[in-house]
């Protein structure tokens, strides 16, 4: 071999032999790196010339050899193969070459021998023995990443897992460099501009799918994670701060140099502050990037220095990266105001962050930056503000959230900027984007809570007033309070002195009466009165109500503002509107408004004054001095004494006449206004039932015209914001919220009129389709659709019969015009408006017009007679028409139509309806379903989700309390008849649908409704026999024949119709197969003839059954309708021989069965096992298949030879490991399994279940998670669920608790291997715990060896709580904690046993809710908090459930308690979650005696300790002392 190799080596260095034979050399010899290496250096230097394809066959052969096995099994021996650093050198020259020229396109087999040499440790030591080259590589290998993320091509794989490698080896190396400035000076010179560019490229990129999923969702990452820690270990370490501190704290005094000190010191900050104000980037992106920086770089450094004592030099750190902004050159005047909004956002974002970081950290302590520092800091702040003020960006969240945290760090800041504030921030803020809103709230109620605080809430509120009365575009401006910030201004009210409230509304009483001798003729003072107008009626409307235990002062005080503003505000103001010269001139902008003015104080007066004159005793209304006799003034329904006392007749009449030709605040007003008269009437111990009549039609009829115009927008509840587009929703808003007392006092016509508006609201929504709004601001759509969905509307009978009726018209409309005379004469007649469905309830509504109804109408004094008579009339009518089968054709946007009004009428409470309601709903019903077909071109889907739709509501009505008021116009055999044989009809155009999920729905909800039926006729026991006969009868005249179709009917006979018969023969029999069985133990002698009825309807159902599977041979599955209808035959025939007083017999095993019967359930069951397995995705199929397996299984006499009970199972196994099975599949499909489970073993023999037994335990061989067959173990542990699930005795229970240790000990090894694979663990983890979960608890008092119940703790200790989906974690979390909740209750002796694994295994779960209930902002999602609040509330259980073992666990108390407080420290919880944590705790601390707590106070850490005395201090305070209450009295 020797003598080979030199002969290679010859040949190799010879310069005749051609490079190519070189190469084919090479790759024999295989381990050649000297030569390749050398040859590929000496190219690079220009001592060989080569053409780039065989350096590149070079390159890949060196990519070869360094990752072929043959090296790998070398350098394992021991053998040592190094490189020289030249090809380090070579291969960084390379990758800067492919940087400088912009291509990536042949330096992979460079990247691949990089990534080669960094992964193997002794050729990597060329680049970590040199530091220089590693240093050099990596920047390369990010400037190479830079190049590639901002180019338009897809981001690949390999580079980024070099970098990532390369990273991963400099940070090793960096760890062990002993000098740090040596260290800064390699990240500052190379690596700082790299990496900040690579971290701010991979952070905004908009990744694609074309980009490498690797790298998008885990390196990226993890790249980012390793720029930060490399910059945190090269320019923040500890060794530095001097440099730092020195560098950024402004000499005292002048100091003398010491000796030895360094010519140049280290200047970090200016380093920095160099490389990032250099051109490393685009100019485009070089602010971006700079700014994301900042934040970077200040972060880093306070997590590395920040201390109380470092405070400052962390403050002259802030100022320094300040500067690195460009918003600095805006801050010192120097840089003209030329940011995009762009540039703008990207700032304010890095300010925000930096402010953030001060305010978190401590960094400005008001009282030290005053006496030791000068106000430094708050000198920088101001002018910051002053910044920020002076260039107002109210379109950009940040720059609100900047302004925040400024007022949060110290309101002095904002101080003498606060009317600018006000003014830019809030009241003259163009403000309209929620994302913008939210910020800009949260701003003004700092300044509430503020304020607020400092108890100068008008203060504050002077300035507001201030900038809404300057001179500026009134139009322009959006309200001064919103929904929102009225909310937060609620909240301080509520906590402000009153003087601090009253102050207030006193500066805004007397801006307004200075306002007022200007408003005349200037739509801008107009608008600034509106403005103040509405900012008084949200404080009076907001604040605390004076009552009895106020003080008198404060009474007094309101009583004198209430005056004030009647005689000096609402007064002049009315006379300023009803001056004639208004009656010459055209209505202009700031009428409109002074009206609005107006009417909103007038109606914020009358509202306040009548609630405090009930709320308080001492308060005396201004309206009492008067005119005394306020109860005189209900007498006239517009008396104006009875809204504003002082303001003549005439006068009030001029005014609401001026203020209903306006559509906006003023008109709302007078609503109101109404609204209020009724219920001071109503509070009157007589009421005028004529002017509460008035005044709400007064109301109904304001906004008529409004209603019938459309185009309406959204209202935000801001009564100031009404105008022409909103008024629509806010008038509609008040009539639905009051209808409870509008209701009683108005017309039929309007009760009507309300009806007709909602049902075209409604079919308007259902129709667009119109999206959700975030906003909390409420639509007339919206409107309808809360009170449909509303508790009282079934309780407005009026109302709910005046919309069924608008309902019936609308279906009827919708008919095509041919069915004049058809269906539409029906419909016509149930909508009739002639036709007082229930008089006795709409009685009260009709006092108005009664008289105009009767003299009009003459109907006769029995009107309700005559609506049944109608109603039978109908009836019949239907009926006829069915029988004539004359049915209307519908084009598809008809039936689009009709489905529409059916989800509209499923709105409706129809189970509440009144009877006539009740019977006019199912004759809507029953005459579209009997008498409309949908025309051949339109959408068979479509035709049946109308049908499914329309037997849905039929059901609905069905289960309804007066669903038997059908019968009195109805024979129920005449329904029946009519609906199968419509439908039979009906069916010839579903012949190609029988597969769709739309068909099975369709014969689900006709069965449902078919069978609702019969088990009415059935519970009425009127003519029972007569309605099932003649039904039993008809369907007979439907049945086909073998080769034959006796009805005349049906001459195109098909697989739809079949499965309808199908269907009804089964319900049928099923119900009179269930009666039967409950009327034999109560009442054996009435089961005669029921009997009779069933023995024709098996045999009927029988051939038909038949009939339909010889007709289905072609097809490979069998139709779900078949399934339910053999199971009901077979429980027929079943319960028939039971009753025959059947036996079981050994040598005639199926005599009580018919052979060709016996035949039929065994080519039955087959087939069902054939399909079984490969129906995973099937779920109504596997539903019905394995009901009647239960029944098939409880008579193992049916069993096909060499079958039996093992059979089923290998089958239900082999489903179980489909594909198409999941976790939720297998819910669904419980009950079902779990039933066949116990007819399976109750009925088989002992040999049969130790088979069984096998096969589920081969199903947990680790063979089968090893070879990824995981669906093998998932039916394995789901099997052994349904043994736990069924009762077991004698033999089959001993062999069961006889092989459980080995279950439990493959469940642990499966829990394992499962665990190491996160995608398992919903599938395989949760459902391993579960069963373990069930097995421990059915153990009890069998699994007497305390180490198999101990091997549960190796699975909980081994299952992951961190990193998983928020349902992934509930689940687990709730499957360890059964697991410890089954040893506590039914192993207490185990757990004491093995108490560090219990206690180990319960603190996981303790640890992962605080990780998981830790506050995070505003990110959290309100469903995944609902889960971590259910297993905040198991750990509380948990904790008292152990302290319940008092006497065991007393010593491990104070271990229990010292690590909760150690995991506390670490997380700043939700109140919520920390409310059941604290409450579990205490349980514990219960059990502490005085020794332990000395304990935890002596032996905890500092921060920890503090955390235990705070716990310790609440216990006492909250707990104990309440606990020792309850003791005290308890016996």
């Amino acid at each position: 071999m020797a003598a080979i190799y030199s002969g290679v080596h010859l040949k190799l260095k010879s310069a005749k032999t051609p490079w190519e034979d070189k190469l084919k050399l090479a790759r024999f010899a295989w381990v050649l790196l000297d030569w390749v290496s050398h040859t590929l250096v000496s190219y690079y230097n220009k001592k060989l010339e080569l053409e780039d394809e065989v350096v590149e066959k070079l390159w890949a052969y060196l990519d070869n050899v360094i990752r072929s096995r043959r090296l790998q099994n070398l350098l394992k021996s021991g053998k040592t193969i190094t490189l020289s650093f030249s090809i380090a050198q070579v291969i960084n020259e390379r990758l800067s070459e492919a940087c400088s020229q912009k291509k990536q396109q042949n330096i992979g087999s460079v990247l691949s021998c990089s990534s080669g040499i960094l992964s193997t440790p002794s050729l990597s030591i060329i680049y970590t023995a040199k530091s220089e080259l590693l240093v050099d590589l990596l920047s390369k290998l990010s400037e190479l990443a830079c190049q590639q993320l901002v180019s338009e091509e897809a981001v690949g794989s390999q580079l980024f897992s070099i970098l990532h490698l390369t990273f991963a080896q400099y940070l090793l190396i960096q760890r062990q460099q002993t000098n740090p400035n040596r260290v800064f000076g390699q990240v500052t010179g190379h690596l700082l501009q790299p990496c900040l560019l690579l971290r701010h490229l991979l952070t905004t990129r908009s990744w694609t799918q074309a980009d490498d999923n690797h790298v998008r969702q885990h390196l990226s990452r993890e790249i980012r994670n390793k720029v930060e820690t490399l910059l945190q270990a090269g320019l923040f370490q500890p060794e530095l701060f001097s440099s730092y501190k020195e560098e950024l704290l402004p000499e005292r005094e002048p100091r003398e140099k010491k000796k030895g000190a360094l010519k140049n010191p280290l200047l970090p900050v200016k380093t920095m502050q160099t490389c990032l104000g250099s051109g490393f980037c685009e100019p485009a992106i070089h602010g971006p990037v700079v700014a994301s920086a900042v934040s970077l770089l200040y972060k880093l450094f306070l997590d590395s220095y920040c201390k109380a004592e470092n405070h400052l030099v962390c403050f002259h750190m802030l100022t320094r990266l300040f500067d690195c902004l460009r918003l600095s050159g805006l801050q010192q005047g120097v840089e003209e105001d030329t940011l995009s909004p762009a540039d703008w956002s990207t700032e304010l974002l890095t300010l925000e962050q930096l402010l953030n970081l001060v305010l978190n950290n401590d960094i400005y302590n008001i009282a030290s930056d005053r006496i030791r520092h000068e106000e430094v800091q708050f000198r920088f702040y101001c002018k910051l503000a002053q910044m920020l003020l002076s260039h107002s960006q109210a379109s950009i969240p940040a720059w609100f959230r900047c302004l925040k945290v400024l007022m949060s760090l110290n309101h002095l800041i904002i101080e003498p900027d606060l009317v600018d504030l006000v003014a830019s921030a809030w009241v003259d803020a163009k403000v309209s984007e929620l994302r913008t809103k939210k910020p800009q709230e949260a701003l003004i109620s700092t300044m509430f809570q503020t304020y607020s605080k400092l108890r100068q809430f008008p203060r504050l509120f002077e300035e507001v007033l201030t900038v809404i009365c300057w001179p500026a575009v009134d139009e322009l401006r959006l309200p001064v309070l919103s929904a929102g910030l009225t909310v937060k201004l609620r909240e301080c009210l509520l906590e402000l002195p009153s003087n601090q409230i009253l102050d207030t509304v006193c500066l805004l009483v007397e801006k307004c009466q200075l306002l007022i001798p200007a408003v005349e003729g200037s739509a801008d003072m107009a608008l600034k009165l509106m403005s103040l107008s509405s900012v008084l009626h949200a404080f009076l409307f907001n604040m605390k109500s004076l009552d009895d235990v106020t003080p008198s002062p404060v009474v007094l005080r309101m009583q004198s503002l209430l005056a004030k503003m009647q005689q000096g505000v609402i007064c002049p103001l009315i006379e300023l509107l009803q001056s004639p010269r208004r009656e010459k001139e055209k209505p202009g902008l700031w009428l409109r408004k002074a009206t609005d003015s107006a009417l909103l104080l007038v109606y914020t007066w009358v509202e306040v004054d009548t609630l405090f004159g009930i709320s308080c005793c001492k308060y005396v209304s201004p309206s009492a001095e008067i005119d005394g006799a306020t109860t005189a003034s209900v007498a006239k329904p517009w008396d104006s004494s009875s809204f504003i006392p002082g303001v003549e007749e005439q006068c009030w009449e001029r005014v609401m006449e001026l203020a209903s030709s306006f559509t906006s605040t003023s008109k709302y007003c007078l609503e109101l206004l109404a609204l209020q008269k009724m219920k001071l009437i109503l509070m009157q111990a007589q009421a005028d039932v004529q002017a509460l009549q008035q005044a709400a039609a007064f109301i109904i009829d304001s906004g008529r015209a409004s209603m019938s115009r459309g185009g309406s927008e959204p209202w935000d509840r801001d009564i100031s914001t009404i105008n022409d587009l909103t008024y629509p929703t806010a008038h509609w808003h008040l009539v639905i919220s009051n209808l409870s007392i509008l209701l009683p006092y108005i017309s039929l016509k309007n009760v009507q009129y309300i009806a007709d508006v909602l049902l075209e609201t409604l079919v308007l929504v259902k129709t667009q389709e119109a999206a959700t709004d975030q906003e909390p601001s409420i639509s007339i759509g919206k409107i309808c659709l809360s009170l449909m969905h509303s508790s009282f509307l079934p309780e407005m009978k009026a109302l709910h019969c005046a919309f069924l009726t608008s309902l019936i018209d609308q279906f009827a409309r919708v008919l095509p015009s041919g069915a004049q005379d058809s269906v539409h004469l029906p419909l016509q007649l149930l909508s009739a408006d002639h036709i007082s469905w229930h008089e006795e309830i709409l009685a009260p509504c009709k006092t108005s017009d009664a008289l105009e109804a009767l003299s009009e109408n003459k109907q006769p004094k029995d009107e309700p007679s005559f609506s049944w008579k109608t109603l039978e009339k109908v009836a019949q009518c239907i009926l006829l028409l069915a029988k004539n089968s004359s049915p209307v054709i519908l084009k598809e946007s008809q039936v689009e139509s009709f489905l529409t009004l059916l989800e509209i009428t499923s709105l409706l409470k129809l189970d509440s309806l009144l009877p006539s309601d009740c019977i006019r709903c199912f004759l809507l019903l029953l005459s579209l379903i009997v008498n409309t077909r949908a025309s051949a071109s339109c959408s068979k889907l479509l035709a049946l989700k109308f049908l499914s739709t329309s037997f849905h509501l039929l059901r609905c009505l069905q289960a309804g309390r007066n669903a038997n008021s059908l019968f009195k116009v109805f024979h129920a055999s005449d329904i029946l008849e009519a609906i199968i044989s419509s439908q039979l009809t009906a069916s010839k155009s579903f012949a190609d649908t029988l597969s769709v999920p739309v068909w099975a729905e369709y014969l689900q909800e006709a069965q449902t409704s078919l069978e609702n039926f019969l088990q009415m006729i059935v519970e009425r026991r009127q003519s029972v026999r007569l309605n099932l006969e003649k039904f039993v009868s008809f369907l007979a005249s439907c049945k086909p024949d073998v080769g034959a179709v006796k009805s005349k009917c049906w001459k195109n006979w098909n697989p739809a119709a079949e499965q309808l018969l199908l269907v009804s023969f089964t319900t049928l029999c099923h119900i009179l197969t269930l009666y039967l069985q409950q009327q034999q133990e109560k009442k054996p002698q009435s089961t005669d003839i029921l009997s009779a009825l069933l023995e024709p309807v098996v045999e009927q159902m029988g051939r038909a059954i038949e009939h339909g599977l010889q007709s289905n041979t072609q097809n490979h599955h069998l139709p779900v309708a078949f399934i339910p209808s053999v199971m009901t035959l077979l429980k027929a025939d079943l319960n028939r021989a039971v009753k025959n007083g059947w036996q079981r017999n050994l040598e005639e095993p199926c005599a009580f069965l018919e052979q060709s019967r016996v035949k039929l359930y065994k080519k039955f069951y087959s087939q069902i096992l054939r399909e079984l397995p490969s129906a995973g995705g099937h779920l109504q199929f596997l539903q019905s298949a394995l009901q009647f397996l239960a029944v098939f299984c409880s008579v193992p006499e049916l069993y096909p030879e060499k079958e039996n009970a093992v059979t089923v199972v290998f089958a239900v196994k082999k489903l179980l490991a489909g594909p198409a099975i999941t976790i939720q599949v297998i819910r669904s499909i419980e009950v079902e399994l779990t039933e066949v489970a116990v007819q399976l073993l109750g009925n088989c023999s002992a040999e049969e279940f130790y088979a069984i037994m096998r096969l589920v335990l081969q199903g947990l061989e680790m063979r089968n998670i090893w070879q990824q067959k995981a669906k093998e173990v998932l039916s394995a542990i789901t099997l052994i669920k349904l043994l736990l699930s069924c009762p077991l005795s004698g033999d089959k229970e001993k062999a069961f608790w006889f092989a459980s240790p080995q279950i439990i000990t493959a469940l642990a090894l499966q829990a394992k291997e499962a665990c190491q694979d996160h995608s398992l663990t919903s599938t395989l983890v949760v459902p391993i715990l579960e069963t373990a979960a069930a097995l421990l608890r059915q153990g009890e008092g069998v699994l007497l060896n305390p180490h198999h119940v101990a091997l549960a703790f190796s699975i909980l200790l081994t299952v992951p709580l961190d990193h998983l989906k928020i349902e992934d974690y509930g689940s687990v979390f709730l499957g360890v904690h059964e697991v410890l909740f089954s040893i506590v209750q039914c192993h207490p002796k185990v757990m004491l046993k093995a108490a560090p694994s219990f206690l180990n295994s319960f603190h996981r779960l303790v640890a992962s809710v605080m990780i998981e209930g830790r506050q995070r902002g505003d990110r959290g999602n309100i469903d995944g908090f609902e889960v971590i609040l259910k297993c905040a509330h198991l750990v509380e259980r948990m904790y008292s459930h152990i302290a319940a073992k008092t006497e065991e666990f007393t010593l491990f108390s104070a271990f229990i308690v010292a690590q909760y407080v150690t995991e506390l420290q670490k997380v700043t919880l939700y109140p919520a979650v920390k409310r059941h944590l604290t409450e579990g705790i205490y349980h514990i601390l219960d059990l502490c005696i005085d020794q332990d707590v000395k304990f935890l106070n002596a032996s905890l850490p500092a921060g920890v300790r503090e955390v235990f005395k705070d716990l310790y201090n609440d216990y006492n305070r909250f707990h104990k002392s309440k606990k020792q209450g309850e003791e005290k009295f308890t016996a």
